[in-house]
């Protein structure tokens, strides 16, 4: 007996004149899971760091981010 499914779309309708948003989330390099907020953060002279934990699989990792003095 054949079998049939249907699948239905996880992306809500939009309206046409909605703009769509692009997301500029990180992604885990290691299973793609993409990650809301970091862990820590610390604060130097002239830079930011931001410490990134994959709640899937764990891997975490540091990004730096240069600060610009206003003189």
């Amino acid at each position: 007996m054949p079998a049939l499914a249907e699948i239905q779309s996880t992306t809500p309708a939009r309206a046409p004149f909605m703009r769509t948003r692009t997301s500029s989330r990180l992604v885990c390099t290691i299973c793609a899971d993409s990650m809301i907020a970091a862990e820590a953060s610390a604060l130097s002279d002239d830079e930011i760091s931001y410490l990134w934990t994959c709640d899937t699989c764990g891997y975490g990792f540091v990004t730096k981010h240069a600060i610009k003095k206003v003189a």
